[in-house]
């Protein structure tokens, strides 16, 4: 017999989550390799383009940015297996998730980098797509705690 919270758990909350921790799980080896293996990582990335010019830009960034992108990238991997877990923190990890994600992502459209490959193709948009799905996360947690699915 099912429980009251797998009986009150929507499909959605299920296919939400996976894809988030997908998503995030991303954005957390993003942000990993980009630390630690810079401009080899940025090269297999972005074929052809000044890997070494990139990484200057980003070892070059405040570090409160960089603290920024990582409470983005952790807060979202966190904040999706709470989702997954039904647990209404996972309101406030998709938040700091959120606000790292515009802040941190806010501040790197407000002084672009003088690299025209960060702004070719995909890197044109992805800021965007970023702050976007962050924000729909966010939002997406904070309806299901309100309709009592996440406790």
């Amino acid at each position: 017999m099912a429980t009251r919270a797998q009986s009150n758990t929507p499909v959605h909350l299920w296919i939400v989550g996976i894809l988030s921790l997908l998503w995030n799980g991303f954005g957390c080896y993003d942000y990993f390799m980009t630390q630690t293996k810079g401009a080899a990582y940025i090269e297999s990335m972005m074929p052809g383009a000044d890997s070494a010019a990139i990484m200057a830009y980003m070892n070059g960034l405040p570090a409160w940015e960089t603290a920024l992108w990582a409470f983005g990238v952790w807060g979202g991997l966190l904040g999706s297996a709470l989702l997954l877990a039904r647990h209404r923190w996972a309101v406030i990890a998709l938040g700091v998730s959120m606000l790292g994600a515009v802040l941190g992502i806010g501040y790197q459209l407000m002084n672009p980098a003088p690299i025209a490959d960060m702004h070719k193709g995909m890197n044109a948009a992805m800021p965007y797509v970023i702050i976007i799905v962050a924000v729909g996360l966010f939002l997406y947690a904070r309806a299901m705690e309100k309709k009592g699915v996440l406790s």
